[in-house]
C-alpha cells in the first residue's frame, strides 16, 4: 500500500538504518561486554575467587541486549539465575556486578545475593532467582500491578525452557491471559535443561504453542539475531503498552559453555562438534559481520571496542577484588523479620 510505513521489524530484510548507527554500535558493545565479563568471571572461580553457582550466559548475548533495548526505565524486568549479561545489559555496573559475584559489600545486592541474585530496583531489574520457574508469578503480579496503578508499564520475565513444564508457568500464563495483563514471558531456550534435551523432557518441541491454550500471542525468535529479538520484543511491548495483553516470546539460542561452571563445557548430553557448529551462529560475530556489511563499523573500530570493554572489565575485576567484605551487622539486613 502505497505510504505505508515499513515495520521497523524488516531492518534487517532491507537493510540496516544508518541514522541508527550509534544504537547499533552500541549493542555490539554491550553484547562484547557481557562476553568479556563473563569470560573473567568464569576465570575467577575457576581460582576459587567466586563461590557458590555460577552460571555463564557466553553465547545468549543478543537476547538480553536485543530484548531489553526495547523497554523503558520504569518497566520491571525479572530474571532466572542465568542474569549476569541481563544485569549488565540494563545498566548495572560492571562493577557492581562483579563485586556481588565475589560477594563483596559493593556488590548490587550488598554483597549477600551473589551470582543468582543480583538486583537493583531503581533500574526495574527486580532479581535473578533460584527456584527453576519461581519468579514467573512474581512477575505476572508485577504486570498485575502496573494495570492496577493504570500505568503502561511492561512486565518481562527470563527464564529457560526447563520452566515450562512446571506448574506455576501454566497457571501465571493464565492469569495473565484472563485479566489481559501487560506482561512478556521470554523462555530462552537454549535446548538444555541442565543436561537433559528439550525433546527428551518436553512432549511439545515448540514452546511457543504452550501459549495457545491460553489465547495468548506467542513468536518464535531467531536469537542468536540482536535485530531480530530487537523486533520481535518491540512488538511484544507494543502490545502489551496499547493493549495490555502478554505475549510468550520462545527465543532460540544456545550456550557454548556448560549449564553451570561445575559442569564440563560438553559434558556427557552434547559433543564437541554440536558447540563447535553452533559458534557458527555466535551472535556477537552475526551482528559484527551485519555491521560492516553495512559500513557502519571496520574491524579497526571492532578491536578499538573490544579493548576499551576489556580495560572495563579488569578494572571491575580489579575493583571487586580489593573491595571489603559486608559487615558482620548487615547479616539481617533486608530480612523481614516478623513479631510473635
Amino acid at each position: 500500500m502505497a505510504g505505508t510505513a515499513v515495520p521497523r521489524s524488516t531492518a534487517r530484510r532491507r537493510g540496516l538504518d544508518p541514522a541508527r548507527a550509534d544504537e547499533y554500535r552500541s549493542w555490539l558493545r554491550q553484547m562484547v561486554l557481557i562476553r568479556r565479563f563473563e569470560e573473567k568471571a568464569g576465570e575467577a572461580y575457576s581460582l576459587g575467587k567466586i563461590g557458590g553457582f555460577c552460571h555463564l550466559y557466553i553465547g545468549q548475548e543478543a537476547v538480553a541486549v536485543g530484548s531489553l533495548a526495547a523497554l523503558r526505565p520504569d518497566d520491571y524486568i525479572t530474571c532466572s539465575y542465568r542474569e549476569h549479561g541481563h544485569a549488565l545489559a540494563r545498566g548495572i555496573s560492571p562493577r557492581a556486578v562483579m563485586a556481588e559475584l565475589f560477594g563483596k559489600a559493593a556488590g548490587c545486592s550488598g554483597g549477600k545475593g551473589g551470582s543468582m541474585h543480583l538486583f537493583d530496583a531503581s533500574l526495574g531489574f527486580l532479581g535473578g532467582h533460584g527456584i527453576v520457574g519461581g519468579h514467573i508469578p512474581l512477575s505476572t503480579g508485577m504486570a498485575f500491578a502496573a494495570k492496577y496503578r493504570n500505568t503502561d508499564q511492561v512486565a518481562v520475565c527470563y527464564f529457560g525452557e526447563a520452566a515450562v513444564n512446571n506448574g506455576a508457568f501454566h497457571e501465571a500464563l493464565n492469569m495473565a491471559a484472563l485479566w489481559k495483563l501487560p506482561a512478556i514471558y521470554i523462555c530462552e531456550n537454549n535446548r538444555y535443561g541442565m543436561g537433559t534435551a528439550l525433546e527428551r523432557a518436553s512432549a511439545i518441541y515448540d514452546i511457543s504453542e504452550r501459549a495457545c491454550s491460553y489465547d495468548m500471542a506467542n513468536e518464535v525468535v531467531d536469537g542468536q539475531d540482536v535485530l531480530v529479538t530487537y523486533a520481535a520484543m518491540e512488538r511484544a511491548v507494543e502490545r502489551a503498552r496499547k493493549d495490555t495483553h502478554p505475549t510468550l516470546l520462545e527465543v532460540r539460542t544456545y550456550r557454548f559453555m556448560g549449564h553451570s561452571m561445575s559442569d564440563p563445557i560438553h559434558g556427557h548430553y552434547r559433543t564437541k562438534e554440536e558447540v563447535e557448529e553452533q559458534r557458527k551462529r555466535d551472535p556477537i560475530a552475526v551482528w559484527g559481520e551485519q555491521l560492516k556489511a553495512a559500513k557502519l563499523i571496520d574491524d579497526a573500530g571492532i578491536k578499538a571496542m573490544d579493548d576499551e570493554v576489556m580495560a572495563e572489565v579488569m578494572d571491575a575485576l580489579k575493583f571487586a577484588e580489593e573491595s571489603p567484605d559486608p559487615e558482620p551487622g548487615e547479616l539481617w539486613t533486608d530480612v523481614y523479620a516478623g513479631s510473635n
